[in-house]
This record gives structure tokens, C-alpha cells and sequence, in this order.
């Protein structure tokens, strides 16, 4: 790979998933560079959460290929994904209501702990998984120096995190996640997606629920993001957050993307105004122009 072409932080390619007789995903392909902010859009149905759903492995695909920093990942297994460099926040939001917002931010650096999970490699081998629940087990009753170390430096990690939701979630650190407001909780899952630092982030519908205000400060929080330079994959219906984030933008219909660009080209493109409108609308507005 030459240095004016950086090898893609996610290279997808022939991406299928059906259910029953609908395809979801049909043949759905995507290249995303180092710290390209992404967008997915489309009207409902179109198989935008399906396809997240299908990249970081809750879902396993019919068929396709996904391949991070130049390494294929197994399908429909959410653990190699997030061990491969993926982390996620899901549409429906998804935090675990009777730990602390410290505690489930704390959930996110898993993967990355080293001396705390010696043997996490056997964890996906089920004959062997309870050497590894064993080892864990152990170090956490008579922690080694190491241990001490990682525990304090993934304590500063969650205080870091928690700093890009200071006004909001630091006075609430230390309280369940089920006591939080619907928006706070939106937030602790996307401070705990960041704290493995992911080569990718992908954000499903961050948004969603959310009033203009709090919508607002998410889009200037992902901005920030955007100009640290992580690489995001977002879906979302808000298209005033799509317009001012995405460098690039794909639209689903039907499970296939018909077309992609800068947000402007996109929004522009007839075929998204009749995938969003209906062909009559369309027809009758274009008329009207």
C-alpha cells in the first residue's frame, strides 16, 4: 500500500443477508479510509441497521467479505469484531442499568486488557473458555503487580472518556446507568464504545429520541471526534447532522445501495429523492419546481 493510498480501515465486499424471502442486504460494499467520517442513510427498511448489524458481527451474512486494516474478521461473531478493532453503539441504545456510567464505560476496555485476561484467546473455544474464566478469575482475587498497573491506567482511560461528556455525565459518573436520563444513556454508550480507542467506531442512529438541543451538542461531540481523527461508519436519520459530519455518503434502498457521494451530490441525486419520497411525490414536486 503506498503512502498516498493508506490501507482502508474497512474494506466490505458482496455483503448479503436475507431474511426469509427479503433480501436486507444485497451485495452492499464500502471502503473507508483512516479517519473518514461515513455515512449510511435511507429511507426505513432500507437495511441500514442490518448492515452495522452484519459488519460488527451481531448478525452472520449469507455471503461477503469483511476485512479490517487488510484482516478478514469472522462472520457473526461480535467478539472478533470488537478484538479486530470495531466498536458499536446500537439504535435501540444499550447500557447495563444497574452498573455505574464508570462501570459500563469500564465494560468497553475489555478487549484491550492484557494482564488482567492472559489467556482471552481461549475464550472463543468452548471447551476451553473456563481455563480462561479461571485465570481471570484468579487475578482478580490476587492481583499481580501487572494487574495493579492495567487497573489504574484503565481507571485514567474511564476518567478520559468521561471528560467528553464532562457537563453531563461527570457529576453522574458513580450513579446506575438506569437512573439517567434517555439522553445520558446515549452517551455512556458511545463513551463506552471509545474506550477500547476502536479503529472504527460505528454509531447507529446516535441520535435518535433526542430534542434539537441535545442533538445539537452530540453533533459538536462527533465533530470533535471527526477532527481527532477517528474513523466513523454513522447511521442516521437527521440529515442536518449527516450534511455537517460525512465526508462521503452511501443511501440504501432495498437492501442495495443506489447512490453515494458528498452530502450535497447525494441529497441532490434524484434517485434518493424518490427512494425518500415515493415516485408519485417525487414526480409531483419536481413538477412544482
Amino acid at each position: 500500500m503506498s503512502e498516498s493510498q493508506p490501507e482502508p480501515v474497512l474494506a466490505v465486499s458482496g455483503l448479503r443477508r436475507s431474511f426469509g424471502g427479503v433480501k436486507a442486504v444485497d451485495g452492499f460494499e464500502i471502503t473507508i479510509a483512516p479517519g473518514e467520517f461515513v455515512s449510511i442513510i435511507g429511507p426505513n427498511g432500507s437495511g441500514k441497521s442490518t448492515t452495522v448489524n452484519l459488519i460488527s458481527g451481531v448478525l452472520k451474512p449469507d455471503g461477503g467479505v469483511i476485512l479490517v486494516r487488510g484482516k478478514r474478521i469472522r462472520p457473526g461473531r461480535p467478539e472478533y469484531a470488537a478484538a479486530a478493532g470495531i466498536a458499536r453503539t446500537f439504535q435501540n441504545g444499550r447500557v447495563f442499568g444497574n452498573m455505574t456510567v464508570r462501570e459500563n464505560v469500564d465494560v468497553g476496555l475489555q478487549t484491550t486488557l492484557r494482564a488482567s485476561r492472559p489467556l482471552r484467546v481461549l475464550s472463543g473455544i468452548p471447551l476451553l473458555r473456563w481455563v480462561s474464566l479461571l485465570a481471570e478469575l484468579f487475578l482478580a482475587l490476587a492481583p499481580t503487580p501487572a494487574v495493579h498497573a492495567e487497573r489504574k491506567s484503565a481507571a485514567a482511560h474511564i476518567d478520559a472518556q468521561l471528560a467528553r461528556f464532562e457537563e453531563r455525565l461527570g457529576p453522574r459518573a458513580d450513579h446506575a446507568a438506569y437512573t439517567l436520563s434517555y439522553a445520558n444513556r446515549r452517551r455512556t454508550e458511545i463513551a463506552r464504545a471509545l474506550a477500547s480507542e476502536p479503529d472504527l467506531l460505528l454509531l447507529d442512529e446516535p441520535a435518535a429520541g433526542m430534542n434539537q438541543t441535545e442533538t445539537a451538542e452530540i453533533g459538536r461531540q462527533l465533530a470533535e471526534l471527526k477532527a481527532q481523527g477517528q474513523t466513523v461508519l454513522l447511521v442516521e436519520h437527521k440529515m442536518d447532522l449527516v450534511h455537517e459530519l460525512s465526508d462521503r455518503v452511501l443511501v440504501l434502498d432495498e437492501g442495495r445501495v443506489i447512490a453515494q457521494g458528498t452530502p450535497d451530490e447525494v441529497l441532490a441525486d434524484p434517485r434518493v429523492i424518490e427512494a425518500y419520497l415515493g415516485r408519485s411525490r417525487a414526480g409531483k414536486e419536481t413538477a412544482h419546481a
